[in-house]
């Protein structure tokens, strides 16, 4: 950590079994206002997920409280540094599931894709046999993903399982292997659940996501091409994790190129050629409002509480 960049950031998760959601929500509320992080934690029956950020002594207290609950001990964590806080609040929340894929009895700690790691990944997807899946959302996979990925061109996760159930029989016949990946591995761990459910047995994920790849694989071997959104104020990085060329929309929260900040439907968080028409003039009239406001807060040296530099893993 430098003195340019003194905010640290941890982007965590793990499948456990946690009887009592509800208590475990105020134990780690406490946690986190006694080491004053900010940020949004999630937890389930199923486990935890979640991205906070704060000084990196109260990040390492949180994380070594959160690896002390029940089978959390191999808690994922991933690591950035910030400028500034990228969040406004702290919000720890319980839901149904940790990452939604909607459909019941996905057990990720019971029946879970074999693991491969970012050294071994090449060789699986260069496999004729293996149908190679990208599981991330259609804004994601615009703007990098792997050589021969299929993109299922979903909106949201839970949009996955009723794609797979369509062209499953298409792609079982033109393969034997399923290989799938993800930002940082918890959308594929739950993926691959959900194959394994549906009684596909020949099914793999990319141990630590893209993330993990780019970090470990030399650019000169590697098979990403592009860049990888990510879900904080970096936007977006490259091999070894360095900082992308994207930016964010903050109207509608998906990455923009220089190229669309020259287009006429980019307005700053009005709007950007991708949302422009989800969007009506109320909306655009509204956000414009926003905006008006933000820059103002800025002047004063104030943050507004529309800023939110970060999104949660989807």
């Amino acid at each position: 950590m430098s003195e340019e960049f003194p905010i640290k950031v941890a982007a965590l998760y793990r499948f456990a079994s946690f009887a009592a959601p509800e208590l475990l929500q105020r134990q780690i509320a406490g946690w986190c206002a006694e080491h004053k992080l900010k940020g949004t934690i999630l937890v389930a029956g199923e486990g935890v997920n979640g991205t906070v950020a704060g000084t990196g002594a109260g990040i390492d207290a949180v994380v070594a409280l959160l690896r002390t609950l029940p089978g959390c001990a191999e808690l994922d964590v991933k690591y950035s540094h910030a400028a500034e806080m990228p969040f406004y609040r702290m919000k720890v929340r319980v839901k149904k599931e940790i990452v939604t894929l909607g459909v019941d009895g996905i057990d990720p700690k019971r029946e879970v894709g074999t693991y491969v790691q970012p050294e071994d990944w090449n060789a699986l997807i260069a496999d004729p046999d293996t149908i190679l899946i990208d599981t991330r959302n259609d804004y994601e996979v615009a703007i990098g993903t792997f050589e021969g990925a299929i993109d299922p061109q979903t909106k949201t996760f839970r949009d996955f399982p009723e794609w797979f159930r369509e062209n499953r029989e298409a792609m079982t016949t033109a393969g034997k292997k399923f290989a799938m990946f993800c930002t940082g591995g918890i959308r594929c761990e739950k993926s691959t659940a959900f194959l394994k459910s549906e009684g596909i047995d020949d099914v793999y994920h990319l141990e630590g996501g893209i993330l993990r790849y780019l970090e470990t694989v030399p650019e000169a071997e590697s098979k990403w091409r592009g860049e990888c959104f990510v879900f904080d104020e970096r936007v977006s990085v490259r091999h070894g994790l360095e900082l992308g060329e994207m930016e964010l929309c903050h109207a509608c929260r998906r990455p923009i190129s220089q190229d669309d900040k020259r287009s006429e439907h980019f307005v700053e968080g009005v709007s950007c050629p991708a949302c422009y028409a989800e969007r009506s003039a109320e909306d655009r009239a509204r956000f414009t409002e926003r905006q008006k406001q933000i820059a103002l807060a800025k002047k004063r040296g104030e943050q507004h509480i529309g800023v939110n530099h970060r999104t949660q893993n989807p």
